[in-house]
C-alpha cells in the first residue's frame, strides 16, 4: 500500500513484481520505512542505491582518514575530490539536523537483508565514475558553476525542518528541483540523474527473483520506472550500460587543443621577436610571465598558502600554463601538503570543516585543496589577460605594416 508521499510503488512487468521505495537520504522516517517495507514484503531480492565503495564507506565512517592527498593531486583528481568533500559535508550537515547519517536508510536496508538472509544488489554506478563523467562532459564554465553551487550549498546556514526533509520525497517537489537543474546545468542533470536512472533500472532488472524491492532516492523513481518499462517491453536492451560505466575519453580535437594553444603562444612570442624586434618579443614574454606568476601567487595568498607555496605558484605558473601534462594547482597543492603536512585531527574533522569558510582555512587538508583551486583559477585568469595583451601588441604591429 502506498503512503501519503507516494514513495512506494509496485509495478508488474513480464510476470515480475518490482516495488520501488523512494527515500530522502537524510530522513529518520526513511530509515524506519525501509526496515518496515523489507519486513512486510520479504522480497526474493533487494536492489539498493549504493555502489560497493559507498557501502564500505558507510560501514567504515573513518575511511576519510585513509585518504592520500598527494596521490589524489598527482592523479589530477583535485577538483573531483574537492567537489566530493563539499557534497559530503552538505549531506552530513543536513543529516545532523535530523540526527541521521546520510545514506543511513541504505545501510539499514543492507543490514535488514542480512538479518533476513535476502540477497542484495548494489545497484548504483560508482560515485567516482559519476563525478568524473560529470566533470569530463562539462565545459570549463560548467565546471566552475558546479563547484560554485556545491560550495554555496556547503556554506549555507539555512535550517531545514523535518517536514521539509520529508517533502523531498514528494513527486512535485522533486520534479521542480530536477527541472531547475536541467535548465541551469543540463550536462550535470544528464549524468547525475538520467544516466543513473538508466543504470539503476538495468541493475534492478538484473536482480534475481520474481519479487524485487528497489530502495532508491525519491528523485529517481519516475525515471527508473520508465526505464524498467522499456527494458521489460524489449524496447531497450540495456546496452548503454557499458558506455555510461566509463569516463568518456577526450576527443582528438580536445587533445590536440591542449597542445595547439601552448604551441600557438610560443609561435606568437617568436613572431613578436621576428616582426617587432627584441623589444616587442621581450614585452610578450614579460607579460606572459608577469600575469601568470602574479595571479597564481595571488590565488595562493588568498588561499592562505605557505610562503614557499606562493613562491612555487609564481615560479611554476608561467611554465605549467604552457605544459598540458601538469597544472599549477598540482604543483602548489603538493608544496602546501609537504610544508604544512596534514595531521590526523585534520582527517577527523574534514567533513565538518568543509561546511564553513573558517573550516577551509583551519583544516590543512582543505587548505591544500583551496591552494590547488585558487592558484589554478589565478593562472587561468593570467593566461586570458596575457592573451589579450598579445592581441593588442600584434594589432599594433600589423597596423605598422
Amino acid at each position: 500500500m502506498e503512503n501519503n508521499f507516494n514513495t512506494r510503488k509496485t509495478i508488474e512487468l513480464s510476470g515480475r513484481k518490482i516495488t520501488l521505495l523512494g527515500t530522502a537520504h537524510v530522513s529518520r522516517e526513511s530509515v524506519l520505512e525501509v526496515e518496515k517495507t523489507i519486513e512486510e514484503l520479504r522480497p526474493e531480492s533487494v536492489a539498493i542505491e549504493l555502489d560497493d565503495n559507498r557501502l564500505q564507506n558507510l560501514k567504515d565512517p573513518d575511511s576519510w582518514k585513509k585518504m592520500d592527498i598527494v596521490k589524489i593531486l598527482r592523479k589530477k583528481m583535485g577538483f573531483l575530490m574537492l567537489a566530493n568533500i563539499v557534497l559530503a559535508s552538505y549531506q552530513k550537515r543536513m543529516g545532523s539536523l535530523q540526527k541521521v547519517k546520510p545514506g543511513e536508510e541504505m545501510l539499514a536496508a543492507v543490514n535488514k537483508c542480512q538479518e533476513l538472509s535476502i540477497p542484495t544488489t548494489m545497484a548504483d554506478r560508482p560515485v567516482a565514475v559519476t563525478l568524473r563523467r560529470a566533470w569530463a562532459k562539462n565545459s570549463l564554465f560548467g565546471k566552475f558553476r558546479l563547484l560554485t553551487i556545491l560550495v554555496l550549498s556547503a556554506f549555507s546556514k539555512e535550517e531545514v525542518t523535518p517536514d521539509e526533509i520529508e517533502n523531498l520525497k514528494k513527486k512535485s517537489e522533486m520534479d521542480t528541483m530536477m527541472n531547475s537543474l536541467s535548465d541551469y546545468l543540463p550536462v550535470i542533470k544528464e549524468v547525475l540523474i538520467d544516466e543513473r536512472d538508466y543504470y539503476l533500472a538495468s541493475k534492478i532488472w538484473e536482480s534475481k527473483g520474481n519479487t524485487v524491492l528497489a530502495v532508491l532516492g525519491a528523485g529517481h523513481m519516475a525515471g527508473v520506472e520508465k526505464q524498467l518499462e522499456l527494458i521489460a517491453s524489449g524496447k531497450d536492451d540495456g546496452s548503454r550500460i557499458e558506455e555510461i560505466s566509463k569516463v568518456p575519453p577526450k576527443s582528438f580535437g580536445a587533445k590536440l587543443a591542449t597542445w595547439i594553444i601552448p604551441g600557438l603562444i610560443m609561435a606568437l612570442i617568436g613572431a613578436g621577436f621576428y616582426f617587432g624586434g627584441v623589444e616587442e618579443g621581450t614585452d610578450l614574454i614579460g607579460n606572459w610571465i608577469l600575469w601568470n606568476a602574479a595571479l597564481a601567487a595571488v590565488g595562493a595568498i588568498i588561499a592562505g598558502g605557505h610562503v614557499l607555496t606562493v613562491i612555487s605558484s609564481a615560479l611554476g605558473a608561467p611554465i605549467t600554463s604552457l605544459c598540458p601534462l601538469i597544472g599549477i594547482g598540482v604543483v602548489s597543492g603538493l608544496v602546501q601538503a609537504v610544508v604544512k603536512k596534514p595531521s590526523v585531527s585534520d582527517m577527523e574533522t574534514l567533513q565538518e570543516d568543509a561546511g564553513s569558510i573558517k573550516g577551509f582555512y583551519r583544516n590543512r587538508i582543505l587548505r591544500v585543496f583551496l591552494v590547488f583551486f585558487l592558484s589554478s583559477v589565478g593562472s587561468s585568469i593570467g593566461t586570458f589577460v596575457s592573451g589579450a595583451r598579445f592581441v593588442s601588441i600584434f594589432a599594433k604591429l600589423f597596423s605598422i605594416f
